[in-house]
């Protein structure tokens, strides 16, 4: 078995800028991840915010050690965002496609596959691969019987498995946030930099439900994988995805890497996850084969 690899993948949420560029500059530093994803998925309004700094984290994530692969929009809508998404595919750094209009561009040329695309089985897998896929960053709804399929169909290609973070559920070309404070997607005013993990949603019974980001529904719960990482890494996983949020996340990567490395027990390591993320409910229930918001406890 390969050592199995640890990846940050794209900031989900609207944070400052200088806020932003401190985050990666610890990761760079600190974070014990091999990839590390930069970009904007969810909202294209968001990107000029960080472009001016985005060169200077590049160059300081890649002196750190770090390979950088630059994300493209989920849900391109627009000319200007269909143009960008086409020059994208120019970058020296390997990009990721989470739109199926991206793969023209990226035809022939190595690049990676994102969670926003449905890859749900090995054919969808092949097909991407025989198009330059290296890399295919698997929906985070699979079970793990489907994982260890696709993993094990993959040849050519690094499979990635998202393991901690609020999940992606679906994006819209609505803005959640803007229409909850009575304004319209164009004159949002970044509602949404007010809520730097997500908008929590409850029902009616109040229940805690779903997260809004913008335009994008997510998880209440944290995707946990930490007991499930070691057996992902036997199917043929090549890499686990951690997605940014406020809590410590070169923690988070500290932990999912002693795991791996067998320094530390999963049991151990989940009380240390807890810690970092006290306020935060867990679920694994996807890889599980059961109700996505549930933790099945191992």
């Amino acid at each position: 078995m390969s050592r199995i690899s640890l990846s940050l993948g794209p900031l989900l949420f609207n944070w400052p800028a200088t806020r932003w560029r401190d985050f990666y500059a610890r990761v760079a530093d600190e974070a014990p991840v091999e990839f590390v994803y930069l970009g904007e998925v969810v909202c294209s309004k968001r990107q000029p915010f960080f472009s001016d700094v985005l060169p200077d984290v590049i160059a300081r994530l890649e002196r750190g050690g770090k390979t950088v692969i630059l994300s493209s929009l989920a849900l391109p809508t627009l000319q200007r965002e269909l143009r960008y998404c086409a020059a994208l595919a120019e970058a020296s750094q390997m990009v990721e496609a989470n739109d199926v209009s991206m793969l023209p561009h990226l035809a022939g040329h190595p690049h990676a596959i994102g969670p926003f695309i449905s890859v749900y089985n090995e054919t969808a897998a092949r097909l991407l691969i025989d198009g330059g896929a290296r890399r295919i960053a698997l929906p985070p709804e699979l079970p793990m019987a489907s994982i260890a399929a696709i993993a094990g169909a993959a040849e050519g290609a690094e499979i990635e498995v998202w393991a901690f973070g609020r999940i992606p559920l679906a994006i819209s070309a609505r803005c959640y946030h803007a229409r909850l404070y009575g304004r319209t997607k164009d004159s949002c005013q970044f509602v949404c930099e007010n809520d730097p993990d997500g908008l929590r949603v409850d029902t009616l019974d109040d229940e805690k439900f779903l997260a809004i980001n913008g335009v994008q529904t997510l998880s209440h719960t944290y995707c946990n994988l930490i007991f499930e990482a070691q057996e992902l890494a036997k199917i043929g996983v090549s890499t686990l995805r951690l997605s940014p949020h406020t809590c410590d996340m070169v923690g988070v990567a500290r932990v999912f890497r002693d795991v791996l490395d067998d320094a530390c027990e999963s049991s151990r390591a989940m009380r240390l996850l807890r810690a970092i993320a006290p306020d935060t409910a867990f679920s694994n229930g996807f890889a599980q084969g059961v109700n996505g918001a549930t933790y099945v406890v191992r």
